[in-house]
């Protein structure tokens, strides 16, 4: 049994995890000297006791055999939620956002760990529904997915918020939820982003004044275009399935929903997030137009990749974190120290390590079934959401949106949960061969 174990247990998923860990204890050590050689913060100490927690938790997370977490799904799910409003009234401000609750300065972010909780549930529910009519079973999928995220973006944390959209479109689609329906939930998010900076977009980066864009902050006329296109929703759907009338209704009647729902979900964006959140959503497109406010932290994360060259400044001699051009530099921009002091090769190999993660992500899958898959698209969603955003983020082709890369940025919150997805992953894996935890 020992060396069924053994075998069961992917190691060189460990491994990579392992040296992205200690890669970001080593650089977060780094973002805490000053320009003086003096260290300021304690972070990487903290980080260092995170990590070897989190190492716990891999290990007995892939002990355990991940089919038995679906007795305990409802119950999670039926926790986080009165949890998540509990950080929306009470939780702390911090960054712009009611996303922490903790005593003293011990605090926990509720809505990271609600990932693995989210994934766990409608998991769970797609695994049940199996064979039952695909509209039934996408309408129960998007109640689990809007209330969590709406609680989130009441904070407002857009960039987490943000993280579990991937994680339920893909889940959607290994379920075999119809393409219509993902690309639906898709498309009115990608509306309600669009419709929500396009008027920020239209004062800060074109400088001119478009009556079209302009109308969006009217409420009246938005209510207006809400209500005709819900009316034209309406008589789609009438004609199509009383009258028998042609396929194409039912696209109008599609489209149609798109954009009243992505108009009102713009209208509640606009009302929750505030103005500079919103400019961070678009001053990627041009830094320059706000290089002391919303554009410096691109302006200076790119500098740092670009000061890295091809082998670094070395370790402990970038820079822009030693001078604290860096904002939140040993959380969102941990790589943009990393490229400064170890170069283009340096991040070569950190998406070296992320790719092999991804692969052995996939074989788990493609060797996975039911509960199981469902489980490791979710992580595999997850986990490449954050490195995509990220990496995309600080090299300035990405919004600015505060989402950490996994394993390398400083926090506990974030990395206990990537650690219990990676544990996931492992006793998925392992149990395959259908061995007893």
């Amino acid at each position: 049994m020992k060396l069924k174990i053994i075998d069961a247990f992917d190691y060189i998923l460990l491994i990579c995890v392992l040296i992205l860990t200690a890669s970001g204890i080593a650089f977060i050590y780094s973002s805490a000297i000053n320009s003086d050689g003096i260290l300021v913060t304690n972070e990487y100490v903290k980080q260092i006791v995170w990590a070897s927690v989190g190492i716990l938790l891999v290990v007995v997370t892939a002990l355990y055999d991940y089919r038995k977490t679906a007795r305990y799904a409802y119950i999670l799910y039926a926790a986080l939620v009165p949890v998540l409003l509990y950080t929306v009234v009470f939780g702390r401000h911090v960054n712009g956002a009611n996303s922490w609750i903790g005593i003293g300065h011990f605090g926990i972010q509720p809505s990271e760990f609600g990932k693995i909780i989210f994934i766990i549930f409608l998991a769970k529910k797609l695994s049940d529904s199996q064979g039952e009519v695909p509209l039934k079973r996408f309408l129960i999928a998007a109640s689990i997915f809007a209330l969590p995220v709406l609680l989130i973006l009441a904070q407002p944390d857009l960039g987490t918020a943000s993280v579990y959209i991937p994680i339920f479109l893909v889940m959607c689609f290994m379920a075999d939820i119809p393409l219509r329906y993902i690309v639906f939930v898709f498309a009115v998010g990608m509306g309600t982003i669009f419709l929500t900076v396009l008027p920020v977009w239209n004062n800060v980066i074109a400088h001119r004044k478009i009556a079209a864009i302009g109308a969006l902050t009217d409420i009246r006329l938005r209510l207006l275009l809400i209500a005709a296109s819900l009316s034209i929703t309406l008589i789609g759907i009438v004609v199509r399935r009383y009258l028998r009338g042609q396929r194409y209704f039912y696209w109008i009647s599609y489209v149609s929903l798109i954009i009243a729902l992505s108009l009102f979900g713009s209208y509640g964006a606009g009302r929750v997030l505030k103005q500079y959140q919103i400019s961070r959503l678009i001053v990627f497109l041009d830094p320059s137009v706000d290089p002391k406010g919303s554009g410096w932290n691109i302006i200076q994360s790119k500098i740092a990749i670009g000061a890295g060259g091809i082998f670094g400044r070395s370790f402990l001699h970038g820079t822009q974190s030693h001078y604290r051009f860096l904002p939140q530099q040993s959380t969102d921009f941990i790589f943009s120290i990393l490229s400064e002091e170890l170069g283009f090769i340096g991040g070569l190999v950190i998406f070296v390590l992320y790719g092999i993660i991804f692969f052995r992500t996939l074989k788990i899958m493609r060797n996975s079934t039911g509960y199981g898959l469902y489980i490791a698209a979710g992580i595999l969603a997850m986990f490449f959401f954050h490195f995509f955003v990220n990496i995309g983020m600080v090299m300035g082709i990405m919004p600015i949106t505060g989402i950490p890369l996994l394993f390398l940025s400083y926090g506990g919150s974030s990395l206990w949960t990537a650690m219990v997805a990676i544990g996931l992953l492992m006793s998925i894996n392992y149990h395959r061969y259908g061995l007893d935890a």
